[in-house]
């Protein structure tokens, strides 16, 4: 197939049915011809493009679920660490201007390689499941030893629909017998159907951070299942008085339409918490254990809602 695409199926020299020069040469003494340098050429070129990995690129849920050896099960000689972020709206998992996947590159420098980072889209809350699984050395029927269920700490993160889908991820690790150990809902929307409101007692500590403003707003409110078993962080309310300068690299549509929701997930300073509330929670960091009074309001936010 390759020497027809190349030489074309008339041997006829010039060009092949395709338009392409042909990079064989005609001989008529040989069923396939004498093959000429630069076709010797052309062919290591595209054995290269082919044999190298994209630039850039880091392994995502895909290759996880495939068995792909990019990611594999975390080390069983340490407590199992796993922290998952989610994007709102339709955002790629690696458009790279968006806070969220800016958050989790810089997690992954100088953190230790039991600790796995992820981010998915908002729709992949399934893929996010299995790579949890995965990543704790599930056996094929998805079961996992007790002991692992006990020790492994889950973080969770997201913005907008994003933050629902943490919601969501949280059940379904709930039935699954995992812990987790925080989520941090940003400006959190609910899909048709969805409940981002109720955190599952299999969730030890929960954050809501949300702005009233547009046609987009968050949810104002989250509450534990139990009580008993999950603290509620604090449901903070945030405001502002002018558009954060970073903003002004995200699409106009989303600042024009949604101003607010745009706004609370631009804003550095929210990022720049959520990521020392993430550092507070892993192992072998600078940064100490607290209750999440570290999650500071700045001047322009108001109290928190009642």
């Amino acid at each position: 197939m390759l020497y027809w695409f190349c030489s074309g199926p008339d041997m006829g020299g010039g060009t092949n049915k395709l338009g392409f020069p042909k990079l064989f040469n005609d001989a008529a003494s040989s069923r396939w011809g004498k093959p000429r340098p630069e076709m010797v050429v052309f062919l290591l070129a595209l054995i290269c493009v082919v044999a190298l990995p994209t630039p850039g690129y880091t392994a995502g849920a895909s290759d996880i679920l495939s068995g792909s050896s990019a990611v594999s099960a975390l080390n069983q000689s340490c407590t199992p660490v796993i922290v998952i972020g989610f994007l709102g709206g339709f955002v790629p998992h690696d458009e790279p201007h968006h806070p969220e996947v800016q958050l989790i590159e810089d997690l992954r420098h100088g953190n230790p390689d039991h600790v796995y980072f992820g981010l998915f889209e908002n729709r992949k809350v399934g893929e996010a499941y299995k790579t949890i699984l995965r990543l704790l050395g599930a056996q094929k029927d998805r079961t996992l030893p007790n002991d692992e269920k006990r020790q492994a700490r889950i973080i969770l993160f997201g913005h907008s629909w994003g933050a629902s889908a943490v919601v969501g991820l949280s059940r379904k690790l709930e039935q699954a017998g995992l812990p987790v150990t925080l989520t941090i809902q940003i400006d959190s929307v609910a899909k048709p159907f969805q409940n981002d409101w109720l955190i599952p007692p299999n969730v030890s500590q929960a954050l809501n951070v949300y702005q009233t403003h547009g046609f987009i707003h968050g949810r104002r409110r989250i509450v534990p299942a139990d009580p008993k078993r999950t603290a509620i962080l604090g449901n903070f309310l945030w405001e502002y008085k002018g558009e954060p300068e970073v903003c002004h690299g995200f699409s106009w549509r989303g600042r024009l339409l949604s101003k607010g929701h745009t706004q609370i997930e631009c804003d550095p300073h929210v990022w720049s918490q959520v990521r020392a509330l993430i550092l507070s929670r892993l192992p072998n960091t600078a940064v100490t254990q607290s209750d999440g009074s570290e999650f500071r309001l700045p001047l322009s936010t108001v109290a928190e809602a009642p």
